[in-house]
């Protein structure tokens, strides 16, 4: 009797596991994609904000090299 009721349990589970594992790999899909948006955005953000700052640093020594080009033409 145990084994037979083994038997149907294991084939139950079989079972529902064929049933479910579209719904299982879709979600999994679904919650993937989501994740990888989200990590994107993350990554462009963080991106964008380094990029802003290293412009903003070429701009300053830009303007000081233009400075320091100005006074030497003007010892000169």
């Amino acid at each position: 009797m145990s084994n037979t009721n083994d038997d149907r349990t294991a084939d139950f589970k079989q079972k529902i596991k064929q049933f479910t594992q579209p719904l299982v790999d879709s979600l999994d899909a679904r919650l993937r994609d989501e994740i990888d948006a989200r990590v994107d955005a993350r990554v462009d953000e963080a991106v964008r904000d380094r990029l802003t700052i290293l412009e903003r640093a070429v701009a300053d020594l830009d303007r000081a090299v233009r400075e320091l080009a100005a006074r030497v033409d003007g010892q000169a």
